[in-house]
């Protein structure tokens, strides 16, 4: 992407709201440097003014949740037909890029209205030859969305965070979504390459698209917060104590994004959450994440001179790694007198696996305490443990 296109003016309207602020962060990160911010504050001769100066117009501006219906009109095709005569007013034949709903197909205000701005842009295109985009999306979630407005994402998000109640009317009702981070990154492709997926109607359209239920969302919703714990989870009916799952974080995921969109809505006295040490006069061992696809991590720390270990695995395996203090891993094949030994140090980072069948142990020969990061393939099922003492 060349400098000069991005030194060239873009107007924005609807800056401050959720798309603008997503949409403005990421241009100000990818070097625009000339943004004209619109806001509903701003008076019709800012608007024209911009107009004139506009290189690329992006449109994000609307009502959704007007006092009246007729705000519906005012707010969305009205502005829209504004912004488009002072553009044509200045001839500026410069690219419109507006964002409108799936709604727009809908027999109601809100989308008779949203297909009016779609219909005013797309004629504006014919008559004067400039570029336009209509993107029609489906709902958006992600970080900055006004809880308890128009999106569930970021109600269920915000309120299941602060341990407030959410209501699932229809758990079957089906939710056809679309994340905050794709959406900017098709606006990016139009403006930068004007590359955009139409479809029959020259609607252009956001992917990919993530399809839930209203009963799945919740259910996912809550499980993010039981994993933390704390009076979030007690709310749901827990105990508060973290189960530590972390959720399948699968590129492109639905719930990779959806669990970046629930820790956005956290208060923020609750970033931290406490873990469960269990300690003894040997030291301490805490479990810190666990994930059914990825395994467990634990942090396991030694006093000098401490060993722990002495058993075997038949298929659990594991990965140490001592981040502090000095040890010595050594290891057994269960059918053979050899003892295998690792010398390790938080002074030299370095990762040792444990294979299946060899009976192992870490002793502690430093002066102080020593740290161990401890990775196994699974997480710890007491009625399943695949753990079997023997010295090494």
């Amino acid at each position: 992407m060349s400098t000069e296109l991005k030194t060239r003016p873009v107007l924005i309207t609807g800056a401050g709201g959720f798309v603008g602020k997503n949409l403005v962060a990421t241009l100000k990160t990818q070097g625009y440097t000339d943004l004209i911010l619109f806001e509903k504050e701003d008076t019709p001769e800012t608007l024209a003014e911009a107009c004139r100066r506009a290189a690329f117009v992006v449109h994000l501006a609307g009502i959704n949740r007007p006092q009246s219906p007729a705000e519906f009109y005012t707010g969305n095709a009205g502005l829209t037909d504004t912004l488009l005569a002072d553009l044509e007013a200045a001839g500026n034949p410069a690219p419109v890029l507006v964002t409108s709903s799936i709604q727009a197909a809908l027999d109601n205000d809100y989308g008779k209205s949203k297909r009016q701005a779609e219909e005013a842009i797309l004629a504006h295109g014919k008559r004067t030859g400039a570029p336009v985009y209509v993107f029609r999306m489906e709902g958006v979630f992600g970080k900055w969305c006004r809880p308890n407005y128009n999106s569930v994402v970021a109600t269920f998000c915000h309120n299941i965070a602060h341990g407030l109640p959410i209501q699932v009317r229809d758990p079957d009702y089906s939710l056809p979504l679309v994340y905050i981070d794709d959406v900017i990154d098709r606006i990016l492709e139009a403006m930068e390459e004007g590359m955009v997926v139409r479809d029959e109607e020259g609607i252009c359209r956001i992917y990919p698209v993530h399809r839930t239920t209203l009963g799945e969302l919740a259910d996912t919703i809550r499980g993010f917060a039981l994993a933390r714990g704390g009076e979030a989870a007690k709310a749901l009916g827990g105990d508060g104590v973290p189960t530590l799952a972390v959720p399948d974080l699968a590129a492109d995921s639905f719930t990779k994004k959806l669990y970046s969109t629930y820790l956005s809505y956290l208060p923020t006295d609750g970033f931290a959450y406490d873990l469960t040490m269990h300690r003894d006069n040997r030291g301490s061992f805490t479990e810190f994440l666990r994930s059914p696809e990825r395994g467990q991590v634990s942090v396991n720390i030694s006093n000098p001179g401490i060993v722990k270990g002495n058993h075997w695995h038949h298929t659990k395996n594991e990965k140490f790694l001592v981040v502090r203090g000095e040890g010595i891993i050594r290891f057994r094949q269960i059918f053979s007198d050899e003892v295998i030994e690792y010398r390790v140090s938080g002074e030299n980072l370095q990762v040792v696996d444990i294979p299946c069948g060899y009976t192992h142990n870490i002793e502690n020969v430093g002066q102080g305490e020593m740290v161990t990061v401890m990775w196994a393939n699974e997480p710890f099922d007491p009625d399943h443990p695949d753990t079997f003492p023997l010295p090494v």
